[in-house]
């Protein structure tokens, strides 16, 4: 059995445009301003993980930056592409960013409640 190579965040940034890397770049700091996390790397997305669970995802891609986060209520704004369900606490929202401009206080306040999902807030709150 032949075992494909383990994905990496650099093979996500290959071949990416400039801008998009500094997409996914704003994007990492955001969330590194908000505390400690891992990366769960696939051939589809660089997930970042919390203490409990993965929060959120994104990868650069020709229009800029897109990936998802999981918050415990639906959240609508310019960047939001979808939201669904994801389980019975937990709504799945997809985005898109295509300028530093759409790290807004709104995004990053999405951002901030999503770590916070990936820190278990979904199991303590009872929702």
């Amino acid at each position: 059995m032949v075992v494909d190579d383990p994905w990496t965040v650099e093979q996500h940034l290959v071949g990416a445009p400039e801008f998009a890397v500094d997409l996914y770049r704003r994007f990492i700091r955001a969330v590194e301003s908000i505390g400690p996390f891992t990366y769960a790397v696939s051939k589809t997305t660089i997930t970042l993980k919390g203490e409990r669970r993965g929060f959120a995802g994104a990868r650069p891609y020709k229009g800029g930056l897109r990936g998802y986060f999981d918050l415990q209520r639906e959240a609508h704004g310019p960047q939001i592409v979808s939201v669904s369900p994801y389980t019975k606490r937990l709504y799945v929202h997809h985005f898109r960013v295509a300028s530093p401009a759409d790290f807004d206080e709104e995004f990053l306040g999405w951002l901030r409640e999503a770590y916070a999902v990936g820190a278990g807030a979904h199991l303590r709150d009872g929702g």
